[in-house]
């Protein structure tokens, strides 16, 4: 992986545009467990088949993992966020997902990952009932737990998740000359994403889409998004207004959502340092529909500019 070197950073590579992204609810969810493993397990589960809101329940990802230190019971952890548009649809997903995954996973238990959010989602005492009557209510870790009876002894949920309104749909466009150093330069952004930046979550296979969508579509005017043709490589020479230089082989999609606009720029901004000193990179740009879809228009340069500010700040340099 190149390493950030804030003296050789090609910005002359980064397009002056900018994202367009909305606001979506967030749900945030910590998950511990006995081990790392079971952690990861449950959070990755509960997570899937939510990439993009156009046609999957929900949009969903892991952000990271919680050191012991940090648990209310000192314990390895993972967050995971949720989100949904509407507060009672993304409810419903939280306990689903919780309770269809985390619950029947060894050795977890869920805590509130925003404590100090005032909007709140009851979803324990739901999710409680499976216990048949045999569930009760306890006071541990400082905080008010469900236990659920299970045949390895107990689950323990908080009876609140915490809520806030978000920021969804950030993204970076990698423009690469060939497949293999496009999904290079994607994964090596996503890592340096996952190893600077908190409270954000790439909902995308492995943070990376190579399936960009436009709202609506041309040929099916009842799908609620289509192909984004405009960067595909095959059908650059078939239209007449496709956004891809001749020497591009492979462009490559990083979304981005994040609990505040600043965490998401911060993010954006950090791929588009990393992604733009791949020597396969011809240019970084972002996805936008003239204003027309969110209220949200991250300039690409700026993130850029937050993302280094956020870096020096990290590193001391």
């Amino acid at each position: 992986m190149l390493k950030l070197d804030f003296s050789s950073i090609p910005l002359d590579k980064v397009d002056d545009t900018f994202a367009e992204a909305f606001s979506m609810y967030a749900a945030r969810v910590l998950i511990t467990a006995r081990d790392r493993y079971w952690a990861y397990v449950a959070g990755t589960l509960a997570t899937g088949f939510s990439t993009s809101i156009i046609m999957c329940p929900c949009e969903a990802g892991v952000e990271g993992f919680v050191s012991p230190a940090k648990t209310p019971d000192n314990r390895p952890g993972v967050l995971i966020q949720i989100w949904h548009s509407d507060l009672g649809l993304l409810k419903q997903q939280v306990i689903l997902r919780l309770s269809q995954v985390v619950l029947t996973c060894p050795t977890t238990r869920v805590f509130d990952g925003l404590p100090s959010s005032r909007r709140k989602l009851t979803i324990g005492r739901t999710i409680a009932k499976f216990g048949d009557g045999f569930e009760h209510q306890v006071e541990m870790f400082g905080k008010r737990m469900w236990a659920i009876p299970v045949m390895e002894g107990e689950f323990l949920l908080e009876d609140k998740i915490g809520v806030v309104k978000g920021v969804a749909g950030g993204n970076v466009i990698v423009l690469a000359r060939d497949l293999d150093g496009g999904l290079e330069a994607a994964k090596m952004a996503v890592r340096a994403i996952r190893k600077h930046v908190r409270r954000v979550v790439l909902p995308f296979p492995g943070g990376v889409c190579r399936a960009g969508s436009k709202p609506g579509a041309i040929t099916y005017p009842k799908l609620k998004a289509s192909t984004n043709h405009l960067f595909c490589p095959t059908l650059r020479e078939k239209i007449k207004d496709s956004k891809l230089p001749a020497e591009v082989g492979a462009v490559y999609e990083i979304v981005i959502n994040g609990l505040t606009q600043r965490d998401v720029m911060t993010a954006m901004g950090i791929a588009a340092v990393v992604a733009a000193r791949h020597p396969s990179v011809v240019k970084v740009t972002a996805g936008n529909y003239g204003g027309k879809l969110g209220q949200y228009k991250l300039q690409l340069r700026d993130c850029v500019s937050l993302a280094l500010e956020h870096l020096r700040d990290k590193t001391g340099r």
